[in-house]
């Protein structure tokens, strides 16, 4: 009997490939009560932490996640690429989980405990230095984790199951974040004992959670056994896959704006709302926000399931939008109750995100499949972190040195602008993004009956057979029969069509310089962008402004850039002595674009109808 989670891609008609055992899904899913956990501090209680008990200033905390994060954008695509590569009798995704959890776990103590000695000055050395090494060892637990997600099953329906089943896990360790840091700090007698022992208690629970899922969840081993393929070309392939596109656009919409709600939370309860106890009420926003979709997640899954992804996944950005309006607009000082009532409708679409994102995500790494024949859902995993990543940083750390300039000082009563400042930041401009992102969601193409056509024409092609394309309606070859073997279509990736048309004029001799070129052009523009940093931050008894946070974005951008083109000069270098012949370059150009353009037709119509036998 085959076990669900050794079964080939399509051992199983599309919609009736095997239930996953809830053991599974349990095991899956438990690791995101401490994820979770752990994300709320980071998110909420961090900076004010930092900030207004450690008095670290706040430009420097702004500076240090920027940095951090930029970092941790141009790590999250090589640990795909490193987890799609892996060989071992464990997996390719479960070896890393084991390794990074408890080196995560303890970069996570290490935040939530600077000794007091240390000066604000050291202090926001130790940050940065307890900062980067959590997300360095969260990267390498988290990208295997969500690659495994669409690997255990294949099924439209069951993945919104198996997602929705983590879904509780991320929300109970959310509420649990939000209310345990008061108790803690009542029960230790201080903000500093409360926050170690809770990270603790949570780093403690991110290990057990995850080593307990490397042992009660099997990788498939047809997926294991598969060849992985090169970094550079698997990355320009995935941004050839339309619905991926649509997707992510939607997702760097958001995340533009997407670390503001937790970030800015705290300062908009103290200084805005101005409660004789902020910290209780900030606590009792959190319950009552996150409780909310905890209750709804079943509303939200029903609807998913009678609507479809899609509909239900619009319909989610309604109470969130609005909401981040009337925060704008309605709520001042003293309006308690009225902004647990609008954190309520707010937070009761909270959970439709957590498993209609990964679920959807999970459909779209199969319409690629269809294209190159290849399962990556690791490296989608880690492109799609990069460029949320990189994007969700001026929401992280601008929205802190904008405070910086207006004036903000710790633990007094706020000018009237700077009240209005926290204000629209806080509502208006999650609002903006989430109207953007709406728009650009209407045009995700992949539905139910679309994704049942996707997994028959991956059936098609693993028994030789064209295909029909279901979102554009043409017919495809299988992978392997493209009029070019599948090996040197991989590595003539390396190049855009526009080089490979060069290399058919004027040599191979053409990309290496143009890959040279753009390579050295972007490590100039990292160096610039570091040494402003450097200039700008240098005194830590002068606070660093909004230019130096923009300056490590553009730096972050600028040397993911370099080392992606340092891998074109090295291919380059080999396509020099390759000998590929002419035909093979034209072949690859013509199905390329092919592909692209979804209006453009083969030149010849080998790749539009099956050629007639004999």
């Amino acid at each position: 009997m085959t076990s669900p989670l050794t079964a080939g891609p399509a051992a199983a008609p599309a919609g009736a490939h095997p239930k996953l055992p809830l053991r599974i899904k349990l095991a899956y899913g438990a690791p995101s009560f401490a994820g979770a956990g752990m994300a709320i501090p980071i998110v909420i209680h961090l900076t004010i932490f930092y900030s207004d008990e450690i008095l670290v200033p706040l430009g420097f905390i702004a500076l240090v996640k920027a940095l951090a994060r930029a970092f941790d954008a141009l790590t999250d695509p090589l640990m795909g690429w490193v987890t799609d590569r892996t060989r071992s009798r464990w997996g390719r995704r479960r070896p890393w989980m084991m390794i990074g959890a408890p080196f995560a776990a303890m970069a996570f103590v290490m935040l939530f405990a600077p000794p007091e000695s240390l000066n604000p000055s050291n202090a926001a050395v130790w940050f940065a230095l307890a900062y980067i090494l959590y997300y360095l060892f969260h990267t390498v637990y988290e990208i295997p984790h969500g690659g495994l997600g669409p690997e255990l099953t294949l099924d439209y329906n069951e993945r919104n199951v198996l997602f929705g089943w983590r879904a509780p896990f991320l929300v109970a360790g959310t509420m649990a974040a939000s209310t345990l840091p008061p108790l803690l700090q009542g029960a230790f007698g201080s903000v500093r004992a409360g926050y170690f022992a809770f990270a603790v208690i949570f780093g403690v629970l991110l290990v057990a959670l995850y080593w307990n899922l490397v042992a009660q969840v099997r990788e498939r081993e047809d997926f294991v056994q598969r060849d992985p393929n090169p970094l550079v070309p698997g990355v320009r392939r995935v941004m050839r896959n339309r619905a991926f596109r649509v997707l992510l656009a939607v997702y760097v919409a958001g995340s533009i704006t997407g670390a503001i709600p937790g970030l800015m939370m705290p300062y908009f309860t103290k200084y805005v709302l101005q409660p004789e106890n902020p910290d209780q009420w900030l606590a009792i926003f959190l319950f009552v926000y996150f409780g909310t979709g905890f209750l709804c997640l079943p509303l939200w899954m029903l609807l998913a399931r009678r609507l479809g992804k899609k509909k239900a996944w619009l319909i989610s950005f309604i109470p969130g939008t609005t909401g981040s309006l009337m925060i704008f607009f309605f709520l001042g000082p003293g309006d308690l109750m009225a902004t647990a009532a609008v954190l309520m409708w707010a937070g009761s679409a909270f959970s439709a995100g957590m498993f209609l994102g990964p679920s959807m995500q999970a459909d779209v790494i199969d319409y690629d499949e269809l294209y190159t024949g290849r399962r990556r859902e690791a490296q989608y995993n880690g492109l799609w972190s990069v460029m949320t990543k990189f994007t969700v940083i001026p929401s992280m750390a601008v929205p802190l040195a904008i405070l910086a300039t207006y004036g903000y000082q710790p633990n007094v009563v706020q000018s009237d602008t700077v009240q209005m400042v926290i204000r629209a930041i806080f509502g208006l401009a999650p609002a903006t993004t989430s109207i953007i992102a709406f728009v650009i969601a209407l045009r995700f193409p992949i539905d139910q009956r679309v994704h049942e056509q996707i997994w028959q024409s991956i059936s098609a092609h693993q028994r030789g057979e064209y295909a029909v394309d279901p979102l554009t309606g043409r017919n495809l070859p299988p992978p392997r029969d493209r009029g070019i073997d599948e090996d040197t279509g991989w590595f003539l990736d390396h190049f855009s069509t526009g080089e490979l048309r060069r290399v058919l004029r004027g040599g191979p001799s053409t990309v290496l310089v143009t890959a040279s070129l753009w390579a050295v052009g972007s490590l100039v523009v990292s160096a610039a962008a570091a040494a402003f940093t450097y200039r700008e931050a240098n005194d830590l008894t002068v606070e660093p402004g909004v230019l130096a946070v923009l300056a490590v974005l553009v730096g972050g951008f600028a040397f993911t850039a370099f080392c992606f083109h340092l891998f074109r000069v090295r291919a380059a270098w080999k396509l020099q002595g390759a000998g590929i012949a002419r035909e093979l370059i034209q072949n690859h150009v013509a199905m390329t674009e092919f592909i692209v353009n979804p209006e453009q037709d083969s030149p010849d119509g080998r790749w539009i109808e099956e050629p007639a036998e004999g």
